[in-house]
């Protein structure tokens, strides 16, 4: 299987562990690194505005300060410590795959490498949506493991969302193809871990999610490959979209894990 990751620049997690994992059971053939340029922050910033309102996009940038200033450090102490257990599991072939370094992975270097290279799959870790004519050059598919369980957690930070509406059994990673929606593709798979709701910040939760299942999604790509992988039927379920994390709900959420802590570990399901 030859495949292709799309990550962010600083995104350590995916261009060393994810990458290094892709390259254990694949021919990681190339990375596409995304480099967003500064007024795409600002694109953001109004779309979340005119999603939440002006109040609640204060209690969104609240949040985002409270992240900086008491959660961050620690979560960069756990990445450290994970991307260290990953490195002793996988490692980037002595032939480096190639790079393409591009402002969006719709532009038309990205299009362009993506073509050239003629993947099988490729496996999308961006925030930006994806258009037609880029997840559609793979062969197989292009492949998210989304933050939430889709369809009910669709969009941004399903996590979050679901811990701060009490829904711990929703704590999940989504393995889903990528259509011409927003998190609306073929589900392949759900993927949780046991976490700790008083303490773990949804950044860990959804990042074990992923690297505690490596095994598991790694046998669903391989189906996929073969033909032998059937998605999970969702018709008739709740689906939502939801935005950036308030800081109202995150302490709204830790309140209630306080008084009882929620730990999961739902197994993947195929």
């Amino acid at each position: 299987m030859k495949t292709v990751l799309i990550c962010h620049a600083n995104a350590r997690l995916d261009q060393l562990g994810i990458a290094g994992w892709l390259a254990s059971f694949s021919e990681l053939a190339g990375v596409i690194v995304v480099q967003e340029p500064r007024n795409r922050l600002w694109q953001r910033v109004k779309k979340e505005c005119r999603r939440s309102g002006l109040t609640r996009f204060a209690d969104v940038l609240a949040f985002r300060v409270y992240y900086r200033l008491f959660l961050a450090k620690r979560d960069r102490v756990w990445e450290d410590a994970e991307l260290d257990r990953l490195a002793r599991v996988y490692s980037l072939p002595e032939k480096s795959p190639r790079v393409c370094v591009t402002s969006s992975p719709n532009s038309a270097e990205a299009k362009a490498f993506l073509k050239e290279l003629a993947p099988d799959v490729v496996l999308a870790r961006c925030k930006t949506l994806l258009k037609p004519e880029i997840f559609s050059i793979p062969r197989l598919g292009t492949y998210v493991l989304h933050p939430g369980m889709c369809p009910e957690y669709r969009n941004a930070h399903g996590c979050f969302w679901a811990l701060a509406n009490d829904e711990p059994q929703k704590v999940a990673v989504t393995l889903l193809r990528i259509d011409a929606g927003v998190d609306t593709g073929p589900v392949y798979g759900y993927y949780s871990c046991d976490f700790d709701s008083a303490n773990d910040s949804h950044v860990v939760i959804q990042a074990k999610a992923v690297t505690a299942n490596l095994d598991a999604i790694r046998r669903k790509l391989e189906e996929i490959e073969a033909g032998t992988a059937q998605p999970i039927e969702t018709c008739g379920r709740a689906s939502a979209v939801w935005g950036q994390p308030w800081l109202t709900k995150y302490f709204s959420w830790k309140r209630t894990a306080r008084r009882g802590v929620h730990a999961s570990c739902q197994p993947a399901l195929s």
